[in-house]
């Protein structure tokens, strides 16, 4: 399939601005798969639609203060510095994107901080917008993340930052309720609609939940360039699995239970690491992963996912599981019926 298959119009004023008052109040598009049905519920109503024993799997990532506003010396330019990752926790070596890239220079110091308490050297061009910087701080390393978490803000995508500010309760707001491992730059946001007392009410009706992490990158956001699916290729993103979780899946999957998955990073996760009959494998790693039409899932008999930007990967991933005219045509009902779009949007349930 082509990139400009997955372009579809969106109303900016349909674009969420902040999430809903009570986090399983958002409109919920439920898509029967077998009889190409639509229904319009509320995200809470979601516990109607599975029993007993069904397994729901959720991405534990934890999104960090990972945007850093700073200025270059002798000029005083105004610097955003993304981190990505960490690459040597010693040495305070990081993967960050710069914006505007073309100011920055082998050898420049950044500072940061209205008293300029944090300071970083440029020690490598990496890609065209990336570099790598080692910020020049003596104290411990747990010092070091506490300066990073103060000066830090929440990274919400370009296209929401494009309409606001980011305020104080993006702190909360941008976060599922059950993050746990720190590592991502962008939320896991289809998880964003589960609320303590929604979980609580999945819990009584017997229905398991287990956990995966996937520290979702800035790859998920960054437009694709070529026409041809098959020529893109993604960042990696470090994943893991664990025995427990795993084990979950499998179990529930050979007694005949649903296995729910909440969100593309999880699915990515686990299609990572499958066997052919279903089953998932334990896995510590990577994975670059890019799943588009036409593609045999081998996991999830439900899918929870919030409606993602056009000609986005998550959104070719779900037109891979949903079928693509299916989705494409849920989503020009979506729009025709006013649903909220984006990070802090309303959510899908697509299952059999």
């Amino acid at each position: 399939m082509k990139l400009s298959q997955f372009k579809y119009h969106l109303p900016q004023e349909q674009i969420a601005l902040f999430p809903t008052e009570e986090r399983d109040e958002a409109r919920l598009m439920v898509l029967h798969r077998k009889t190409q049905t639509i229904e319009h519920k509320i995200f809470k109503d979601i516990v109607d639609y599975f029993d007993e024993g069904d397994i729901f799997v959720t991405n534990n990532t934890k999104v960090f203060p990972s945007l850093l506003f700073g200025e270059k010396e002798k000029t005083g330019a105004k610097i955003r510095v993304f981190l990505l990752r960490e690459l040597d926790e010693e040495s305070r070596l990081w993967d960050v994107l710069v914006d505007p890239a073309r100011k920055i220079r082998i050898g420049n110091k950044l500072y940061f901080g209205d008293d300029e308490s944090l300071v970083a050297e440029v020690i490598d061009n990496t890609t065209s917008r990336g570099r790598t910087l080692r910020f020049l701080f003596d104290d411990n390393h747990d010092t070091f993340k506490q300066k990073l978490n103060e000066l830090g803000l929440t990274p919400l995508p370009e296209d929401l930052q494009r309409l606001r500010e980011i305020v104080p309760e993006d702190e909360e707001n941008y976060q599922t309720i059950y993050a746990k491992v720190e590592g991502a730059v962008a939320a896991p946001a289809a998880g964003f609609h589960f609320s303590k007392h929604l979980l609580k009410r999945m819990e009584l009706k017997g229905i398991d939940f287990t956990e995966i992490t996937l520290h979702a990158g800035l790859g998920n956001f960054r437009e694709i360039d070529v026409e041809d699916l098959t020529k893109h290729k993604t960042e990696s993103e470090a994943m893991v699995i664990s025995e427990e979780a795993a084990n979950a899946i499998n179990t529930a999957r050979d007694n005949g239970h649903k296995v729910a998955v909440v969100g593309t990073t999880t699915m990515k996760a686990l299609e990572s690491s499958v066997y052919t009959n279903g089953h998932v494998k334990v896995f510590d790693g990577w994975t670059n992963k890019f799943i588009f039409p036409p593609y045999t899932f081998s996991i999830g008999d439900a899918l929870v996912t919030n409606f993602h930007p056009s000609e986005s990967p998550m959104l070719m991933m779900v037109a891979a599981y949903g079928g693509y005219e299916f989705i494409m045509k849920a989503y020009k009902e979506a729009v025709a019926e006013k649903y909220r779009f984006l990070t802090y949007g309303d959510a899908m349930l697509i299952m059999d």
